[in-house]
């Protein structure tokens, strides 16, 4: 159990010493960090909710739970203040030996919750034949970092990369591509050509009805399984993945499947028929819906009055497909503010047809930039890989500043760290549901909320510990017990160990952001521990701590930061 986790035992321990017989109901007990250290190291607030319960005030609840409780090692003091608040203070020993577990555990104390378990993750998810843009940066890395988290855990992951690659843009891109391509710009840039042909196509059937009916019958027919529109088809794929691939792979993002909704084209007309029998489709002008008035939303349409499907079909298919395949206890989607209607009808009819796993829509609030939101019809749309070129240029400035004596190429190499990092962290250090407004300066400032800062921080212990080991070649620092006499020593050692805590709750919010709050928290602790306190010129056995425990920040950092799919180089 992680320290929370031990003192939320203890403490209900001690309530049922306190008033035997009394049902505590499950989550009243639990414990948060206090907000101010001088109010001791956690806070039980329970008093205050159990106050009805129990028929007495909070703070007589308080006193006699206290009172009743046993003796523990590890806590130093327990005292009740203000309205009924159960103020904890641990020892320094307790805190050290818990810093050691951490210190030999691969997953730094972290408890792995979630083995036997398994979720699948649906995220990134760019339409085919389209570049990927900056609107794709949120679905992919905050998917990316709630994978990494979950498997972190003990989750079984499955990361679904679930394309956009069926439905009515084939006819006119089949028909832009008979008509207008340029085999030159289709070799050398394939997916920016083939949008350039789809947007000719569109254009044209808006003036010309000949046109849009020939593009509809070039739908049909692969639709039907005709065999050049369904290369074409393949072809157009093909291309998008060999565009797309090289950009996960600088965003060090990697997917178990990569089914687009073409997948699941052959199962549409089973959902439909499952919704009849069930009686929850209904003909409506010669659709097929779902009404969910009585759940406050919009009818939902099933299939179109031509035969056709839409996105909730399909996304009920997959779903059904998930179900079979994988046996998840959460199906976990990670797409724009815009589809929250979408994923509620899909999910509430779900429900209807008693399918078991919890469907979760994480949305999140759109990217912009200062001057505006992007938007493909005003032009100023920002694509995916320009933004990442921009990103390590600008951080490789920054990098040929720091250490103009670093060879080119690593260089390079940290300039890509620290650009496609700050760029993540400008994102994941938000809440999701919040509107992004994007600017370069907080993305690479290195003394704020920023990646680079925290980055920097890692390698600035480094170098710590690559001085102590010059000057102490012998010294094998696991050897020294560790020290906390300082305030803060202290209060680093309490940051480090809540670590595991954090893992839990950012996985249970399904925020990131909680995991970056926590990293920036730590950071700025360690910095003040630096500056306040000597390291290398510290007493033997002092100085030991201080490098061991700098040590553990530096690999709790890291940790961290690689769960939110940043890298950490050992120097900037």
């Amino acid at each position: 159990m992680i320290f929370e986790e031990q003192l939320e035992r203890w403490l209900t321990e001690a309530f049922v010493q306190a008033f035997p017989g009394e049902a505590v109901v499950a989550g009243r007990i639990g414990v948060t960090a206090t907000a101010d250290e001088r109010n001791g190291d956690y806070q039980c607030n329970a008093a205050m909710g159990l106050a009805r319960l129990l028929q007495m005030k909070p703070r007589d609840i308080a006193e006699r739970w206290v009172a009743a409780a046993p003796k523990r090692d590890g806590i130093e003091d327990v005292e009740v203040a203000g309205p009924g608040f159960i103020n904890i203070r641990l020892t320094s020993t307790a805190l050290a030996q818990w810093l050691i577990v951490m210190e030999n555990d691969s997953t730094l104390g972290t408890p792995a919750v979630g083995r036997g378990r398994t979720v699948v993750l649906d995220y990134s998810s760019p339409n085919v034949a389209k570049p990927m843009h900056i609107g794709h940066i949120r679905s992919t890395v905050i998917g990316n970092a709630l994978d990494r988290l979950h498997r972190f855990l003990g989750f079984r992951v499955v990361a679904d990369n679930h394309l956009g690659d069926w439905g009515t843009q084939f006819g006119l891109l089949i028909m832009g591509y008979r008509h207008f391509r340029d085999e030159h710009r289709l070799r050398e840039q394939p997916v920016e050509e083939l949008e350039r042909l789809y947007v000719k196509s569109y254009e044209r059937s808006r003036a010309d009805e000949e046109w849009l009916a020939a593009a509809r019958r070039e739908l049909v027919k692969l639709q039907q399984g005709d065999a050049e529109n369904l290369a074409l088809w393949q072809q157009f794929i093909d291309l998008s993945m060999q565009s797309f691939e090289p950009i996960y792979d600088r965003l060090n993002v990697t997917f178990d499947l990569a089914r687009g909704e073409s997948y699941y084209r052959d199962q549409l007309g089973a959902v439909v028929q499952l919704l009849r029998d069930r009686g929850l489709a209904e003909e409506s002008e010669g659709a097929q819906v779902v009404r969910l008035e009585a759940e406050g939303m919009p009818v939902c349409i099933v299939q179109k009055s031509d035969g056709g499907y839409n996105y909730a079909t399909s996304d009920l298919a997959t779903i059904k497909q998930r179900m079979e395949e994988f046996a998840p206890e959460r199906i976990i989607y990670v797409t724009d503010e815009r589809q929250q209607l979408h994923f509620k009808q899909c999910f509430t009819i779900a429900h209807k047809l008693g399918w078991a796993p919890s469907l979760v829509h994480v949305w999140f609030g759109l990217m912009r930039l200062p001057e505006g939101t992007f938007s493909t019809r005003e032009g100023n749309v920002i694509k995916l890989e320009r933004l990442l070129d921009e990103a390590e240029a600008r951080a490789l400035k920054l990098v040929q500043t720091a250490s103009p004596d670093m060879t080119a190429s690593d260089q390079a190499a940290v300039a890509r760290a620290v650009g496609i990092g700050a760029i993540k962290y400008a994102d994941l250090s938000q809440n999701p549901q919040s509107m992004i407004t994007f600017t370069w300066d907080k993305a690479l400032a290195m003394d704020g909320n920023s990646a680079p800062y925290l980055q920097y921080a890692c390698a600035r212990i480094n170098s710590v510990r690559d001085k102590f080991r010059s000057r102490f070649p012998d010294q094998d620092l696991t050897d020294c017990p560790l020290v906390l006499q300082e305030a803060v020593e202290r209060r680093l050692a309490l940051r480090l160990t809540r670590f595991p805590g954090t893992i839990m709750r950012a996985v249970e919010l399904l925020r990131p952001s909680i995991l970056a709050d926590y990293l920036y928290d730590l950071a700025q602790t360690y910095s003040s521990f630096y500056q306040n306190v000597p390291f290398l010129k510290a007493p033997a056995g002092v100085r030991e701590s201080r490098v061991r425990l700098g040590g553990l920040v530096a690999s709790v950092l890291r940790q961290g930061l690689d769960l939110l799919g940043i890298e950490t180089p050992d120097r900037i």
